[in-house]
């Protein structure tokens, strides 16, 4: 009897092998997985399979991790995206997170630590037809409503990002760095 599929990933990597082995480890742990090679490609892909998870290298041949996650929240998608890249400057890492990511790997990895971080991400995620609540704040992630003392608001894509991003820390200490 096979697993059930726990959830969807985009791997986005150039390097075929980091792709193939990502594939067969995250299959293996029962998820259902799709890849891309390039930032473009990356791009189609996780608009066209709407995943619960992007994996995404930030050195890609065309366009940059760091510009692909800028376009795909630009474009609504809220996904988490954790970044799994050779770039282990504090620098980039503050990039990453301030572009929109939600964590960062370096390369090399160890799958299950990686495998530990999809599934930490994962659980912050409300289930389908889950209302997340934070005080008068209601949001439905799967239709992206937004209510506010039981009152429907409208929001911009950014302005949804932010809510949801400060709505799953309520109780926590959000920074300005984490914000930007």
């Amino acid at each position: 009897m096979s697993k059930p599929i726990e959830a969807s990933i985009v791997v986005v990597d150039d390097e075929p092998s980091i792709r193939e082995l990502l594939v067969a480890s995250l299959h293996f742990a029962g998820f259902d997985v799709a890849t891309a090679a390039s930032g473009s490609e990356a791009i189609e892909v996780i608009e066209k399979t709407q995943p619960d998870l992007i994996v995404l290298d930030v050195m890609l041949p065309d366009i940059d991790g760091f510009t692909v996650t800028r376009r795909i929240r630009q474009e609504g998608i809220g996904a988490p995206v954790l970044f799994l890249t050779a770039r282990d400057d504090t620098q980039d890492k503050v990039m990453g997170l301030t572009v929109g990511g939600d964590d960062y790997v370096t390369k090399p990895f160890g799958v299950r630590e990686l495998q530990a971080r999809i599934q930490t991400a994962l659980r912050r995620l409300p289930t389908e037809g889950e209302r997340l609540e934070a005080g008068p704040l209601s949001i439905l992630p799967k239709s992206r409503e937004t209510f506010l003392d039981g009152r429907r608001v409208e929001l911009t894509a950014r302005e949804y990002e932010l809510l949801l991003y400060m709505a799953r820390r309520a109780g926590s200490t959000v920074t300005r760095g984490e914000l930007l």
